[in-house]
């Protein structure tokens, strides 16, 4: 951050003031230009004093008697030169360096002087100088003409104290620069503190710990990351105890089948029992511990599918419709009334999700449903004033409510919940009376609950006699499809 700042600042301003240098170096040299103009313009008009016209009216002729020495009051100093030239009436050389070119140039219309008088830079003798034509009347006894006067200097001096301008003026935009730098970097050390202290503060907790961090004193700057690193940390607090507890049940309940699958071998091979009702006994317990690692499995799969994002939008009766095909045989082999009654019903989740909660609450039915008896399953779409769901059964996260939704149906003809089951279920691990893990309720209500809706078991009564149990899911609707543009 402070480089960036300090980048961001002093690049611009630098560019600013490297700017700013060059057009003052310019502005210098235009004023020491305008300074010296004057001397050379007095050297001029001084060597234009000496000027004398001899000769006849027919033939007049411009005499000059000036000593270099002349000059020497005009120069500044020893760095710079002085040359002038006097050039006749009819443009021939009088006095003074004749190899200095001669001025082919104009008189400007409104010059800044009051005379006639010209400024222009050239080149003598390899070096730059800078130039002052004059043209200056002059009269005699023999007549009058106009001489042209030309007096140059050399421009050690000017670029010598433009120099000076610019190198004084640099110092100080650099010291600006300087002072400029500490501030920012003093500011962004000052401003940053807050951030330096959250992050030894987090550095300093242990691997474990996860709790929020204390938001008294955090800077309204910060609040908004110190909540999202919050509500991180709660997500995967969250995540770590399901771990926990995943492994915890998983030692526990793996541990009884292990252990009498250990047994049932040591007596096959002692010979306690025919080796074909050993062989099956060790096949029962070998099926039950893969039904019940493929159950916590799945329990594990719905906390991770609870952490990715919006699930897509899918059709629920058409997943009822495939599990219940699936199951079919085990439907026809109990010899059961079936009625399958299904409608549109959008909804949405993921499909593993959806066929696994269909397919425990319909093997839930199927097991405590008698020969012959029957069993409906219907899915249906609720209105706005539709069914909010039964009070007495267990819910598991935010229905439809009013809004609408859709209500997934599994009616049986089983003996219904006992009272004294119904406070744990959906507990992982607490089966009732018709054997099995306990863990598929547990399944249902983890995978309703991560979609957003409710779950209830309410035993059917009729004269108070219970004449089966109805499973009941309600999801919320998902919305209608976009519109393809047009």
């Amino acid at each position: 951050m402070r480089s960036r700042l300090l980048v961001g600042i002093l690049l611009p301003v630098g560019l600013l003031i490297a700017a700013n240098a060059h057009r003052l170096y310019e502005d210098a040299l235009r004023a020491i230009d305008t300074a010296y103009d004057r001397t050379l313009l007095a050297s001029a008009k001084t060597i234009g004093e000496q000027l004398d016209v001899h000769g006849t009216r027919e033939d007049p002729h411009l005499v000059s008697e000036v000593p270099y020495a002349a000059l020497e009051a005009f120069e500044a100093d020893n760095r710079s030169r002085m040359f002038y030239r006097v050039t006749g009436f009819k443009g021939e050389w009088v006095s003074g360096f004749d190899d200095l070119p001669a001025w082919h140039g104009k008189l400007p219309a409104r010059g800044a002087y009051a005379a006639l008088v010209d400024f222009y830079d050239d080149v003598y003798q390899g070096e730059e100088v800078r130039v002052a034509v004059l043209k200056q009347p002059v009269s005699g006894e023999a007549g009058l003409g106009v001489a042209t006067i030309q007096v140059a200097e050399t421009l050690e001096i000017r670029r010598t104290l433009a120099r000076q301008v610019l190198i004084s003026t640099l110092w100080r935009q650099a010291a600006l620069l300087a002072v400029i730098a500490i501030v920012v970097w003093g500011v962004v050390l000052f401003a940053t503190w807050p951030v330096r202290e959250l992050s030894r503060s987090i550095g300093a907790r242990a691997d474990d710990d996860l709790s929020p961090i204390p938001m008294p004193g955090v800077p309204a700057e910060l609040a908004p990351l110190v909540v999202a690193i919050n509500e991180a940390w709660s997500r995967q607090s969250g995540l770590f105890a399901h771990q926990k507890r995943f492994v915890r049940d998983t030692s526990h309940q793996l541990r009884t089948p292990l252990a009498v699958l250990k047994a049932q071998v040591q007596s096959a091979r002692r010979g306690d029992l025919p080796l074909t009702q050993a062989i099956d006994e060790i096949g029962a317990t070998v099926d039950g511990a893969t039904s019940l690692a493929n159950q916590m499995l799945a329990l594990a799969k719905v906390e991770q599918l609870r952490q990715q994002g919006d699930p897509p939008r899918l059709d629920l009766a058409e997943t009822v419709r495939e599990v219940a095909l699936d199951l079919a045989p085990l439907i026809a082999d109990a010899e059961l009334d079936f009625e399958l009654i299904t409608e549109p019903a959008p909804v949405r989740g993921h499909e593993w999700a959806l066929r696994e909660l269909v397919r425990n609450l319909l093997h839930n039915a199927l097991r405590h449903c008698p020969r012959g008896g029957r069993l409906e399953l219907r899915v249906t779409a609720r209105g706005r004033d539709g069914d909010a769901g039964s009070a007495g059964g267990m819910g598991a996260g935010a229905g439809a409510g009013a809004g609408g939704g859709i209500e997934l149906r599994i009616a049986d003809s089983g003996p219904g919940i006992a009272p004294a089951l119904r406070p744990r279920l959906g507990q992982p691990f607490a089966a009732g009376s018709g054997g099995g893990s306990g863990l598929g309720l547990a399944i249902c209500r983890e995978i309703v609950d991560s979609l957003g809706g409710t779950l209830a078991l309410d035993n059917r009564e009729r004269d108070g006699v219970i004449e089966g149990l109805d499973a009941v899911v309600r999801l919320p609707a998902a919305p209608s499809a976009d519109p393809s543009p047009p």
